[in-house]
């Protein structure tokens, strides 16, 4: 986990912000998370929203205006600072800066989603497990996953390990967590996985 946050935070020092990126490479972003993504997670006014790997609020710029609150987790200090900084005009969200999986945390959401942040995960089983037990019942989680299968980001002066998602696979954790999978669709980058918890009668 060391490395991961050093990764994120030297980006920061690098001024690299994708939530602050000129149009042409927002629009290259979302060939991992695009309007179907957003759409998929049925957002409205009523709803708790968490971000797991919320980044420098790439995606939170678009799912904060549109919910009733918004919680974004990351690892890395100086990310969400400066997500901090990029989401300071809605008075409905919180960030907080800590692992997802070791992270207590007490209230439940109505949506969860993620978007490049699970080939940071190694137990993948146990991530989509803590996520169906924050979901209230009829909650959405959305998934985005890179189909890249390297075993590591090269930035050229740093390599950075990962675990490579597959998606067959999560779609096995999803349906042992007893979550229904409802839509899956590929981007040109991207596997995207919509799961529900289903309703108690």
């Amino acid at each position: 986990m060391k490395d991961i946050i050093e990764h994120y935070d030297k980006l920061i020092d690098e001024n690299n912000d994708p939530a602050r990126d000129p149009k042409p490479l927002k629009d290259y972003m979302d060939k991992w998370d695009g309007d179907r993504f957003i759409e998929s997670m049925q957002l409205d006014k009523s709803k708790y929203v968490l971000e797991i790997g919320v980044g420098t609020g790439r995606l939170a710029i678009r799912t904060a205006p549109f919910c009733k609150r918004f919680l974004g987790i990351d690892v890395s200090q100086k990310t969400i600072i400066r997500a901090s900084e990029n989401l300071s005009f809605y008075n409905n969200v919180k960030l907080i800066c800590d692992d997802f999986l070791l992270f207590k945390f007490e209230e439940n959401f109505d949506v969860i989603y993620s978007s490049l942040t699970f080939m940071h995960i190694k137990d993948k089983r146990c991530a989509i497990q803590k996520i169906a037990s924050l979901l209230n019942n009829g909650g959405i989680f959305v998934l985005s996953i890179d189909k890249n299968q390297s075993a590591s980001i090269d930035m050229g002066t740093r390599k950075i390990k990962i675990y490579p998602d597959d998606p067959t696979a999560i779609c096995r954790f999803v349906s042992e967590a007893n979550l229904q999978l409802i839509d899956k669709f590929e981007t040109e980058h991207a596997h995207i996985l919509v799961s529900k918890k289903a309703s108690l009668v």
